[in-house]
Formats: C-alpha cells, sequence, structure tokens
C-alpha cells in the first residue's frame, strides 16, 4: 500500500494543504490538538471532493442505464460474430458510438477519487512514522499525532502492535474496537448501497448477463472493503467511511427523483406524483413535469409502470400534454369509464371440466323436453282410415312387392307364353 501511495505523491501536497485550511477552521472551535479538528477536517475533505465529482456521478447513472438497456443488444451481438472476434468488436463499438455510452463512464467517480484517497493514505502514514509532508511542518505534525478519535490515534491502524500503538499514545484494545466497528460500518455501508440498486433501481423485466455480475459485485466489494480495511488508518477510515455514506445518500436521492425505466423505483415514484396531481390537480415542479414529458413523448413505448400512471391521470378526467402539464379531458374520463364496463362485463373463464358438464347438462334436457317423433308417425299409420275401393287387379298388393326377391323385377310383369306354362 505504501508503495501505491507513493505513485501519488505529487498530489500530497494540495491534499495537505486543504486539511490544513479545514483545520485551522474547526480548530478556532474545537481546539488544535482534538480530534473533532482533524477528523472533521478529512471529512471537510471528503465533502469538497466528492461536490466536485458530481458532474462525473452523473455521467455514471447515465452510463450505467444505457448499459443495462444495451445488454440484450450486446448479447445478440455477441451470439451472430461469436466465430469473428474483430467483426465483434467493431459492431460493438459501433452500438457504444451510435447510443453515446462509455463502458468506462460507470468507473469515472472512482478512478477520479483514487489518486486523492492515496494521497491521504500517504499523508498519514507519514504522520505515523513522525515526518513532515506537503505543507504539514513539525507543529501541526505533533497536533496531528496527538489527534485521537474516541481514544484511537488518526496515524493508528488495526494490525498495529502494542508498542507503535502505545508510542502515539493509544491503548491496543481502544484502537482495535475503533477500527472495527468503523470498518463493519464501512463494509455495511457500501452493501446497502449496492444493494439499493440491485433491488430498487435496476429494470426487473430485462434479465441480463449485466445484473447478475452487479449481484455479485454486491457481495465482493464488501468483503474487499473488510479485508483491507485492518490496513488502513483511523484518517483513512473516516475518509472511506465518510465517501461511502456521501455516496449512498446521493444515489438514494437520485433513484426517489429520477429512477430507472421500468424499475421498482419508478413505480413507487410515479404513485407519488399521480397522488401530487390528485391533491392539487396540476403537476407541480419542473423536473416533475419533465418527467411527465418524456412519458408522454414515448407513446406506444410506454412500459406498464408508464402505462399504469397514465391510466391513473385518465380515470381523474385528467390528460397528460407534450409539455409535462395535465388538463381536464371529459373524452379521457369516458375512456377509462368503457374500459372499467367492459372489462366487468367480461365473463369469468371456467375450468374445462365445468364446461363439459354444463354441456351434458344442457344435452340432457334437450332430449328430455324433444318430442318422440318416431312413435308418433307409427300410432298416425295404424290409425289412418283404410281406402274401400277395390285395387286393380293387374297390380300387385304393395306387401308382395315389398315380399318380391332380390332377383325380380317390381312393377307389373307381362304374362308368360302359354307354351311355358
Amino acid at each position: 500500500m505504501d508503495t501505491i501511495a507513493s505513485l501519488f505523491s505529487f498530489i500530497t501536497y494540495p491534499v495537505s494543504w486543504v486539511i490544513v485550511q479545514f483545520h485551522k477552521l474547526y480548530g478556532a472551535i474545537f481546539g488544535d490538538d482534538t480530534g473533532w479538528a482533524w477528523g472533521l477536517s478529512i471529512v471537510s475533505l471528503v465533502v469538497l471532493i466528492r461536490i466536485c465529482l458530481i458532474p462525473l456521478f452523473v455521467k455514471q447513472i447515465k452510463s450505467t442505464r444505457n448499459m443495462q438497456v444495451l445488454q440484450p443488444k450486446m448479447k445478440a451481438i455477441q451470439e451472430r460474430y461469436k466465430s469473428d472476434k474483430q467483426r465483434q468488436s467493431e459492431e460493438m463499438m459501433k452500438l457504444y458510438k451510435e447510443t453515446g455510452t462509455n463502458p468506462l463512464s460507470s468507473c469515472l467517480p472512482i478512478l477520479a477519487q483514487s489518486p486523492f484517497f492515496f494521497a491521504l493514505y500517504h499523508v498519514l502514514s507519514a504522520i505515523a512514522s513522525g515526518k513532515t509532508i506537503g505543507v504539514i511542518n513539525q507543529p501541526l505534525l505533533d497536533s496531528a499525532r496527538q489527534a485521537h478519535i474516541f481514544g484511537a490515534p488518526l496515524a493508528a491502524k488495526f494490525t498495529d502492535s502494542a508498542s507503535e500503538v502505545t508510542a502515539l499514545g493509544a491503548s491496543l484494545a481502544d484502537v482495535r474496537v475503533v477500527t472495527a466497528v468503523m470498518i463493519v460500518m464501512m463494509s455495511a455501508s457500501q452493501f446497502f448501497t449496492q444493494r439499493q440498486l440491485m433491488t430498487k433501481n435496476v429494470d426487473l423485466t430485462v434479465k441480463t448477463p449485466y445484473m447478475q455480475q452487479q449481484k455479485m459485485l454486491m457481495y465482493i466489494f464488501p468483503l474487499i472493503f473488510a479485508v483491507m480495511g485492518i490496513n488502513f488508518p483511523v484518517g483513512v477510515l473516516v475518509y472511506w467511511l465518510t465517501t461511502n455514506v456521501w455516496t449512498m445518500g446521493q444515489q438514494m436521492y437520485v433513484i426517489n427523483q429520477n429512477p430507472t425505466p421500468g424499475s421498482k423505483a419508478q413505480d413507487q415514484y410515479l404513485g407519488r406524483l399521480l397522488k401530487s396531481v390528485t391533491a392539487h390537480g396540476e403537476v407541480r415542479g419542473r423536473t416533475k413535469r419533465n418527467t411527465v414529458k418524456r412519458i408522454v413523448s414515448k407513446g406506444s413505448d410506454r412500459n406498464d409502470i408508464e402505462r399504469k400512471f397514465i391510466a391513473g391521470l385518465s380515470k381523474l378526467g385528467l390528460a397528460a400534454q407534450e409539455d409535462g402539464t395535465v388538463i381536464k379531458s371529459d373524452t379521457a374520463l369516458a375512456e377509462a369509464e368503457g374500459g372499467a364496463a367492459q372489462k366487468r362485463q367480461q365473463p369469468k373463464r371456467q375450468t374445462k371440466a365445468k364446461r363439459q358438464s354444463g354441456a351434458a347438462q344442457q344435452g340432457a334436457a334437450k332430449e328430455a323436453d324433444s318430442p318422440e317423433s318416431e312413435p308418433r308417425i307409427s300410432l298416425e299409420k295404424q290409425d289412418a282410415p283404410q281406402d274401400d275401393k277395390p285395387k286393380p287387379a293387374g297390380k300387385p298388393a304393395s306387401g308382395s312387392s315389398r315380399q318380391a326377391k332380390s332377383g325380380q323385377r317390381k312393377g307389373p310383369q307381362r304374362p308368360k307364353h302359354p307354351s311355358k306354362k
């Protein structure tokens, strides 16, 4: 760690200068040699750095969302050109260029913050060794070595021996308890930040390998911080814990105000927005109007959550406009009521067993109600009056004709020749 920190020694002078300026401010309030003065100086350094990194953080959010949306297309390109790696890379770069996505943008805040982190580590290591560094001269060095945070010196580490801790004017038990608590808090804040991103701000309708990678990082990063934290001085732990808490709060704000489309956070946000419109009859705030404007511009490409929001406005008799406002609309109310009535009139779908039993019962009822035609016809034939007129002799009886042999011709037959009698 000391070797890596020495690579960023060029930035130790500005970092030490910022710490000293904040120490002058807090020293006048709490005292020059107190842990509050030096600890708050480190916290203020973190806040200053993170404020400067806000544009990079916004770019990171946009890049992360674009990467989530592009995952299905990236997977299709990989499957299509899996035998041609060069063509695969060209298509990937073309996709990034068309969508304006940079895969490295999600790492920019961490990369930009790393030099300040290692520079602070270099400064605190020099304080622990009793060496002046940057603008920290000997009087400031003596003051920093006397500063304790809950009984632990700023330059003490969890792995320090009892003699090293005693030289800094503290006990080994105090140092290890304070550092252990700070390491646990640092790892927990990192885990909660990543979990908040995965459970609330991810489009659950898109299942991609990127989500699995993020889920793995949710467990890997806290373990990395826990292992590395035992080698961090107390001052560096203060720095890293502060930056984790800042990231957690900053991300919470972004998720509540600008959630990822299709995520659980968007459902909650649009629910709050619908309640606000119901209470006031209008969309209040430029950010909320921009949200409604984006939903209207999507048209048929809206997701289920956005369609639910538009339907909720229609039930209130309101219609969203292209400029993000809402107006009274009788048509929207009539369409909502008509759709609800049509939905209520739809019969419930029956199971196959119920349909078969119903058909059998209807068939049995029809058979019971139908007239018996065949017996009635036979009775009519029996009761019909017979004709008293004698039949002609040449005509055979109908019964005899019916009883004719199969090979004999039907109808009147010619008399046989006398020779053949």
